[in-house]
């Protein structure tokens, strides 16, 4: 699992926001076939704080992938991530 908060400045809407989420959503599902959600500060106009998930049955392979979703990330929002977390667990 990871979790990324970004700090977006100048956003107007809670609708620009959204789109910019949705836009984010859509190309990491595409790209790494994770999961991805909003997972807190809905409300709020200066940060987004979104979070991904991917069941593997190998932990290199899992936090890999991760590990690259975190840098398609970090090149196409056009923000600061002020704090990032990659979680992996075994059962």
């Amino acid at each position: 699992m990871i979790q990324v908060l970004i700090e977006i400045p100048g956003l107007n809407s809670i609708k620009e926001k959204r789109r910019i989420i949705k836009s984010l959503k859509d190309r990491l599902i595409q790209k790494y076939k994770i999961s991805v959600a909003e997972v807190d500060r809905h409300d709020s106009l200066k940060f987004i704080h979104i979070g991904a998930a991917l069941v593997s049955n190998s932990k290199v392979f899992g936090e890999s992938v991760l590990q690259k979703a975190f840098h398609f990330i970090e090149d196409n929002v056009h923000g600061r991530i002020l704090d990032s977390s990659i979680l992996t667990e075994k059962y």
